[in-house]
């Protein structure tokens, strides 16, 4: 997606070899106008695989997974960080392990809002190593949810997480795609 490449060049700061921070439109700040683009972009890409339900997990995810929800006209399901005392012992649940916070969590999503009737469109910000992404494959599983894809919105290629996902045959559609961060330069692997 050409207009997201140049906002990650105009608007992203590199703070290493491993880390890119967009906050001026994802991250902290949103920049809805442009969200809805990529909402809009993951329904045309995703929009003849009968969705029924986009799983994304708390925070950064929401606003991507809502304008693509809002697109598709389907529901969006967000996985919680923190058990809820509301959430009851009715709820599937993962581990996920956080590369740029150096911790692991435990995300949280009801069986009331997933189940067997549902195709699931998951959609994030960042796809790295891939350990958030697992842990809502693992979630789908439980479920016993069929999953039709992924949408990413900025994959960090050298990571490789995308590149064992899709050996094991998930479908990813990365809206853009970065070969390397080093020297504090973003370079595109497409």
């Amino acid at each position: 997606m050409k207009q997201l490449k140049e906002k990650i060049i105009t608007e992203g700061k590199v703070i290493s070899d491993t880390v890119l921070k967009i906050d001026s439109f994802l991250n902290h700040q949103l920049d809805p106008f442009f969200l809805k683009e990529i909402g809009d972009e993951f329904a045309r890409r995703f929009r003849d695989q009968g969705v029924t339900k986009i799983l994304t997990v708390e925070a950064s995810g929401i606003a991507v997974g809502l304008m693509t929800g809002i697109a598709l006209n389907v529901p969006v399901l967000f996985a919680k960080k923190k058990q809820a005392t509301t959430l009851d012992q009715h709820y599937f649940s993962s581990t996920i392990y956080s590369f740029t916070k150096k911790e692991s969590v435990e995300i949280f999503v009801s069986k009331a809002y997933l189940g067997p009737e549902d195709k699931v469109l998951i959609i994030d910000d960042f796809l790295a190593r891939g350990e958030a992404l697992r842990g809502m494959l693992d979630i789908v599983l439980q479920a016993n949810a069929a999953l039709v894809g992924v949408g990413i919105v900025v994959e960090k290629a050298f990571q490789h997480g995308g590149e064992k996902l899709r050996a094991e045959g998930i479908r990813i559609e990365s809206l853009a795609r970065i070969a390397s961060l080093k020297d504090g330069k973003v370079e595109f692997l497409d």
